[in-house]
């Protein structure tokens, strides 16, 4: 009883690790940066992502745990529905340091539409296995829908200046 109290909790915290880690590398570059670049009039308010990344992640570290422990841990039958998991959950930490701390809107452009991909994979290999897992990552999906609309317009709207060429 008490190990599966732990796995609860290590599974949940688990994306809350790399979020907070993103944030720390990338922490002094938010508020000097990216209050200059144009964003559009629907863009949420910089306090609110804190807030909502700590509902998302709890909810798809606990529909992680659910999945895991569905398929009696970390077998054969786990590698996909896991294994797609784990590889959306790396892109999505990469965003913040590419688009914060490398100023790489164009890649962290290419990580969020690939990220997209890999969640809804995540979402719709975890549906058949406990509905309430992939429930537990709608959210997180429209959530994520909204970051890539407004990773789109920011691309668009902040051009990228090119470096000056050597002679």
């Amino acid at each position: 009883q008490g190990r599966m109290w732990a796995y609860t909790v290590s599974f949940t915290l688990l994306p809350h690790l790399g979020g907070f880690l993103g944030w720390l590398l990338s922490r002094r570059e938010i508020p000097a940066w990216s209050e200059r670049l144009k964003k559009p009039s629907w863009c949420p308010p910089p306090r609110i992502f804190p807030l909502a990344w700590t509902v998302l992640y709890t909810g798809m570290g606990y529909g992680s745990y659910l999945i895991w422990n569905d398929l009696g841990g970390c077998g054969s039958k786990a590698i996909v529905p896991l294994g797609l998991y784990g590889a959306q959950l790396a892109l999505n930490w990469a965003w913040p340091p590419l688009f914060f701390r490398a100023r790489s809107l164009k890649l962290a452009l290419i990580d969020i539409l690939c990220l997209d991909c890999l969640a809804i994979g995540t979402a719709c290999s975890w549906y058949h296995i406990n509905k309430v897992a992939a429930l537990l990552l709608l959210p997180y999906l429209c959530w994520l829908g909204l970051a890539s609309c407004l990773t789109i317009c920011i691309c668009k709207d902040n051009p990228e200046q090119a470096p000056p060429k050597s002679e």
